[in-house]
């Protein structure tokens, strides 16, 4: 019962931060903001996570996961040769970001604020290339530093695009003609090796 319970209050302080961060970015949500929504002490949330950049690790899991099961599905695109594939991946691809925008600014600032954090991300970066082990493949043992590169740049520019269009609203473009113009860029780029 009593380990039952400790499962219980950590679910909910996770779902608790989940919240907290998606309304109020990183920097702006304590510990004391998440315990206080769960209704527990800072006592209590130090039991199950040893700081905020530990918690915010927790919430991103999934997400971290559903991200590299994402680019396998980048895999099968470029594998395919078919430039209506890779466009057909980039659809989904602001689907994903549309899905995880919720998130996007608390993982940028803790990124600049946390170095905890910010390896984290270096970590996550790296296992997105290792879901793609086919492109991986179609480059000279020689090249892999480029092709990860590759992968990284484009992750890097899904981002920045997403959050100027989405979130911001700086970038004024259907997701249809995004979608075209990325697709023009990215699909040379990637498969050049």
């Amino acid at each position: 019962m009593r380990e039952e319970q400790k499962r219980a209050t950590r679910a909910r302080l996770i779902e608790a931060a989940r919240a907290q961060f998606a309304a109020g970015g990183y920097a702006a949500v304590t510990v004391d903001d998440i315990a206080g929504a769960v209704g527990c002490s800072r006592a209590t949330f130090y039991l199950h996570f040893p700081s905020k950049v530990e918690i915010l690790r927790a919430v991103s899991a999934d997400d971290a996961l559903s991200a590299v099961e994402f680019y396998d599905g980048l895999d099968d695109a470029l594998a395919s040769g078919s430039k209506e594939h890779f466009r057909q991946w980039l659809s989904a691809a602001i689907g994903w970001f549309d899905e995880h925008r919720d998130m996007l600014t608390a993982w940028d600032e803790a990124t600049a604020l946390e170095p905890d954090f910010t390896v984290t991300v270096r970590d996550g970066l790296d296992a997105l290339p290792e879901a793609m082990p086919r492109y991986l493949a179609s480059w000279p043992t020689a090249q892999h530093v480029e092709a990860r590169l590759r992968i990284e740049l484009l992750v890097a520019q899904l981002e920045r695009f997403f959050a100027r269009w989405a979130l911001q609203g700086t970038i004024e473009v259907s997701a249809d003609t995004a979608v075209d113009v990325l697709t023009d860029i990215w699909y040379p780029a990637l498969t050049a090796g």
